[in-house]
C-alpha cells in the first residue's frame, strides 16, 4: 500500500472542497440509500458514494470502495439488528469526510489545519477524514486517499444539483446499475459524464493455507490420542485495538476453544489478522498435545472456521459440525467483553 502523505496543497484543496460541500447541505433533499459512483482516474475503480444527514444526526460523505465495500454497505443496510463489532470491522472498506464536533478531531488534524491556515467557526462543525479497512483503525488519509476523496467530493456536488431538479436521476433503468461520474482525462484536468455501470461480481473470500503441519499430524496420530467429548470453535475481532510502533492500528483476531459440556475454555489466543488462519490451525495442535486427548466432535458456526478446521479433522477422524449458535464459546466471549468493559470504566 501507497502510505504516502498528503501534501500541503492537496490539504487544501481537500478541506476547500469539503467545506463547500457541507455548505451546500445537499442532505436536506438527499438520503443515504440515493448511491451514485465515481470512478477513480487513477486506477478505473469505483466508489460507490452515500451522502449522509438526512435525519439530521451524522452529516458525511461516504465512499465505498469496489464491489466489496458496496456489497458491504447493502449487507449491513439489510440488518435488522444493530451490527455487530465484527459486522462492522469485517465489512468496512470505505473513505469518509465527516463533520464532527470539535472534540472528535485528533492532534493530527489540527496539525494539518493550523499548516494551511483554516479557520472554522466554532459555531459549526468540523470537517473530519478517515480511511477505513476490514480489521484496522479508523485512519488518516493518504495521499491517493486524499486526491480520490477530493474528486468524490466535487462529483458528489454535482450530482446533488442535478438530484434536486430530476428526482429520478438515480432510478435504474436495469436492476443492480448504479449511475457512474467516469472521468476523462483533458489538459490538466478532467471532464465528467454519466454511465449506467452494473457492479463487478463480488469476489469470495478465499482462505489461503499452507500445507498442513504433516509432522505434528504424524506425532498426534503416534501417540494414539483418545477421542472424547466436544470442543466448539471460533475466531473474532478482539474489542480493542492494538497499534506496532509506527503503525495502523489494528483489530487482532482471538481464537476460542471451549469444551461444549462444561464451558471450560480450553484455549485462546491473539494474532494478527494476516496470520490468523495460519496460526488458528497450530493452536489445534498445541492444544491436542498438551491435553493429550483429540474431540470426538468440533462445532462451528461459521463457513471458514469450518474451511480452517476440516482438513485437520479428516486426517484426525473427528467429526466436524456446522451448528447455528455455540453457547459455551458465546458465553465465554460475553464474559471476556464484560471484563474488558468492566476494566476500562
Amino acid at each position: 500500500m501507497n502510505k504516502k502523505l498528503p501534501t500541503i496543497n492537496q490539504w487544501k484543496e481537500l478541506y476547500k472542497t469539503a467545506i463547500k460541500f457541507q455548505r451546500m447541505e445537499c442532505w436536506n433533499w438527499m438520503w443515504d440509500t440515493d448511491l451514485f459512483g465515481v470512478q477513480n482516474p487513477e486506477n478505473a475503480k469505483i466508489g460507490y458514494c452515500c451522502i449522509m444527514g438526512g435525519a439530521g444526526e451524522h452529516f458525511a460523505l461516504a465512499v465505498y470502495l469496489g464491489s466489496e465495500g458496496l456489497y458491504s454497505y447493502l449487507e449491513l443496510q439489510s440488518e435488522k439488528d444493530y451490527p455487530s463489532l465484527d459486522d462492522i470491522l469485517s465489512h468496512q472498506n470505505l473513505l469518509m469526510a465527516s463533520f464532527e464536533e470539535k472534540s472528535f478531531l485528533q492532534k493530527e488534524d489540527f496539525q494539518v489545519i493550523q499548516k494551511i491556515g483554516l479557520k472554522v467557526n466554532n459555531s459549526h462543525l468540523w470537517p473530519l477524514f478517515r480511511s477505513y479497512q476490514p480489521g484496522y483503525h479508523p485512519w488518516f488519509l493518504t495521499a491517493a486517499e486524499a486526491n480520490y476523496l477530493t474528486l468524490c467530493l466535487d462529483q458528489a456536488m454535482e450530482v446533488a444539483i442535478r438530484f434536486k431538479q430530476d428526482p429520478n436521476l438515480l432510478t435504474p433503468r436495469t436492476s443492480n446499475h448504479y449511475l457512474v461520474r467516469v472521468p476523462k482525462k483533458e489538459g490538466t484536468g478532467f471532464t465528467w459524464k454519466d454511465l449506467w455501470i452494473e457492479p463487478l461480481p463480488l469476489a469470495k473470500n478465499e482462505i489461503i493455507l499452507k500445507s498442513l503441519d504433516k509432522e505434528l499430524l504424524n506425532q498426534i496420530n503416534r501417540r494414539h490420542l483418545p477421542h472424547q467429548g466436544t470442543w466448539e470453535a471460533d475466531f473474532f475481532y478482539y474489542p480493542r485495538a492494538v497499534q506496532d510502533k509506527g503503525e495502523r492500528p489494528y483489530y487482532p483476531y482471538v481464537f476460542f476453544w471451549v469444551d461444549h459440556h462444561s464451558g471450560f475454555i480450553l484455549d485462546h489466543h491473539l494474532a494478527k489478522p494476516d496470520q490468523c488462519f495460519i496460526e488458528f490451525q497450530q493452536q489445534f495442535y498445541k492444544i491436542a498435545m498438551n491435553m493429550k486427548t483429540l474431540p470426538q466432535e468440533i462445532f462451528v458456526k461459521k463457513e471458514e472456521t469450518y474451511r480452517l478446521i476440516k482438513p485437520i479433522a479428516s486426517e484426525l477422524k473427528i467429526n466436524l459440525r456446522m451448528v447455528k449458535s455455540l453457547k459455551m464459546l458465546d458465553s465465554a466471549k460475553a464474559s471476556m467483553v464484560k471484563f474488558l468493559n468492566d476494566e476500562e470504566g
